[in-house]
């Protein structure tokens, strides 16, 4: 099982802009447990044209997996550049994660994908269903705060960087 390994926790830029270094983060086991647990997700992706759009995902060896048509613009973009951005819709308790996307291709791996999605979403999603349209966004960097303006913002704008691990 792969794992996310948090190479640094810090301020987004510029520090300047935010609170104390050293105190204030936000916790990133709580945030991906919040985030794993949400209906809609945004994912934002870019080639010939940047595209953003609500999907339903599920969290899963260290990635965002969710599926579209084939011939969707998310997925020839993605297709064509991995470079990704899931985030959630509160904009006041905001959590984003920049990614690399990579297509599942698997047999076994779509199979897993259904078997988690589909109880998820009360859907019967086979293998078939999603083969082309199905992606793994596996997340580099992240972003958070707890709240929109003020000292909530300030005080807990948190960046964390990752390494994945086998």
């Amino acid at each position: 099982m792969r794992e996310l390994v948090i190479t640094e926790i810090t301020r987004p830029s510029p520090t300047s802009y935010f609170g104390p270094k050293e105190k204030g983060f936000l916790s990133w086991d709580t945030l991906i447990w919040r985030f794993a647990a949400e209906k809609s997700y945004w994912v934002v992706t870019s080639y010939e044209t940047p595209h953003t759009m609500p999907v339903w995902g599920v969290w899963h060896d260290c990635a965002f997996r969710f599926s579209t048509s084939p011939v969707s613009r998310k997925a020839k973009n993605l297709k064509q550049n991995s470079n990704a951005i899931v985030h959630l819709a509160d904009t006041e308790a905001v959590f984003s994660l920049h990614c690399t996307a990579a297509e599942i291709t698997a047999e076994d791996e779509l199979q897993t994908f259904c078997g988690e999605y589909n109880p998820k979403y009360r859907w019967n999603f086979k293998p078939t269903d999603v083969a082309g349209g199905a992606f793994a966004l596996t997340p580099h960097t992240a972003f958070a705060w707890s709240a929109g303006e003020g000292a909530g913002f300030h005080d807990t704008a948190t960046r964390w960087q990752f390494e994945v691990s086998d």
